[in-house]
């Protein structure tokens, strides 16, 4: 019996993430995979998610379960082990014998028909003697998430790196800590802008349920339904963008002269061009190929697109409005992105520091007086957020930060903010003078922003 479509393409791309370093939400909505069901690739998309989120905790009880040692093990081998394992701990649907034999098939065709008996005697004892076996594990992972009462307790639990859950231990408290790591191991909603009204109406006519969004009036969350095989999300009149992300376009305001200086993938330059009609948006990124694929997604006759690095801006003219959304460690989005907390070190946050800094001097010198940039990260880490921010500005009498509040505050007499948004939880975006959106805390991902005036004088 052949190894089902939805698994043998799990299978590819665990292996992929970790040969190549890929990302996993690039692979799945790739060409390569786009030719599955939908319930294929819905099934596809939770295992190769849920072994990602969950993939330190799923080692350690194979580690249990074989009498070799994890870290020897051949990589085909282990990403089968990883699979087999996800199924019986957390898929009550899947039958333990179809997860087991699936796992066998998959290193036999793998060449490592060898290791087929290893493979079926750890998934059987993790299936026969595992507390939490037989899918019942999802459950009691989250319950003892809220049980952990302290940050290495936490990490374990929650399948996260222990330096990781430290800094958010320190940095935001304990309690936020434990709502970060809770948000991360969960499958998180699929967020949309509209563009225009049609869209709203193909997406009932294609069994797509959405409701409204929980930040942004605009904004529209998917309940039911696969927007990306839609003819809106194809001809880029629906984007998929989460919540937070849309609050940073819409910070931007209106400009005459605009500049996205980070802005592969163009999701925000697309939601700025619409904002700003009859002005020119300039939109660059370092690699041309990423710039080639701006050029395709964002599809608006206001939008020129330049292959430019952003540490070297080649730009004569001023801007009055500058997007700095700059390269991060992404820590933010984990739960969309699982494979960053595997790959992450805290030597990686210098170096990204560094860079976004250098990105950070270089926009700024390209801003007109009077003139407004945001600088903005998906991360949570202080070294690339408030850290960076103070370091381009230092001893320059010629920028001020601008308090977010009073954007917010515009936005919201504007009708951009949802109505079901409370005073506090509004101020809850707040830090300081910056943006700061907090997985689990808030119904988005985590990004930071901060808004810099050139001043006229």
């Amino acid at each position: 019996m052949a190894v089902s479509p939805a698994r043998a393409a799990a299978f590819e791309i665990l292996l992929k993430v970790e040969r190549e370093h890929s990302y996993a939400s690039e692979l799945l909505h790739s060409a390569r995979y786009s030719k599955l069901s939908s319930p294929d690739h819905g099934l596809t998309t939770e295992l190769v998610m849920g072994v990602l989120r969950w993939r330190s905790w799923l080692d350690h009880h194979i580690a249990r379960a074989s009498a070799q040692k994890i870290e020897r093990l051949d990589l085909e081998v282990l990403a089968a082990l990883r699979l087999g394992a996800y199924q019986l701990q957390f898929l009550s649907r899947v039958p333990a014998r179809a997860a087991i034999f699936e796992s066998v098939e998959m290193v036999k065709a793998a060449r490592k028909r060898s290791a087929g008996g290893f493979v079926n005697a750890v998934l059987r004892k993790l299936a026969a003697g595992t507390p939490g076996a037989s899918g019942a594990a999802g459950a009691d992972a989250f319950a003892e998430i809220l049980r952990s009462s302290n940050p290495i307790e936490l990490a374990r639990n929650s399948a996260h790196p222990e330096w990781i859950v430290e800094r958010w231990a320190r940095r935001y408290g304990f309690a936020e800590a434990q709502k970060i790591c809770a948000n991360d191991q969960t499958a998180p909603s699929t967020a949309l802008h509209i563009y225009d009204d049609r869209a709203l109406k193909e997406l009932a006519e294609s069994a797509v349920t959405v409701v409204p969004g929980r930040l942004l009036s605009s904004a529209r969350i998917v309940v039911a339904g696969d927007v990306t095989r839609t003819r809106a999300h194809k001809q880029g009149r629906i984007s998929i963008q989460d919540e937070a992300s849309q609050l940073v376009a819409l910070l931007v305001g209106r400009g005459e002269t605009i500049l996205d200086c980070c802005a592969a993938p163009g999701g925000k330059t697309t939601l700025v061009a619409e904002r700003n009609q009859d002005s020119m948006v300039i939109a660059s990124d370092l690699h041309p190929h990423r710039a080639r694929l701006l050029r395709g997604l964002a599809r608006r006759p206001n939008v020129r697109v330049v292959a430019a690095d952003a540490r070297q801006l080649p730009f004569s003219e001023a801007f009055d409005r500058i997007l700095a959304d700059v390269p991060c460690s992404g820590t933010g989005t984990l739960a969309r992105n699982p494979e960053i907390k595997w790959r992450l070190t805290p030597q990686d946050l210098d170096d990204l520091q560094a860079r976004q800094i250098a990105i950070l001097k270089s926009a700024l010198a390209q801003l007109s007086a009077g003139g407004r940039l945001i600088y903005s990260s998906c991360s949570l880490e202080c070294e690339e957020n408030e850290s960076v921010v103070e370091a381009a500005l230092a001893g320059s009498p010629k920028f001020s930060i601008m308090d977010c509040r009073e954007e917010l505050e515009r936005l919201r007499q504007a009708g951009e903010l949802s109505d079901k948004l409370s005073g506090a939880m509004v101020e809850s975006l707040v830090r300081g003078t910056y943006l700061r959106t907090i997985p689990g805390v808030h119904p988005c991902d985590g990004f930071f922003a901060a808004i810099i005036q050139k001043n006229k004088r």
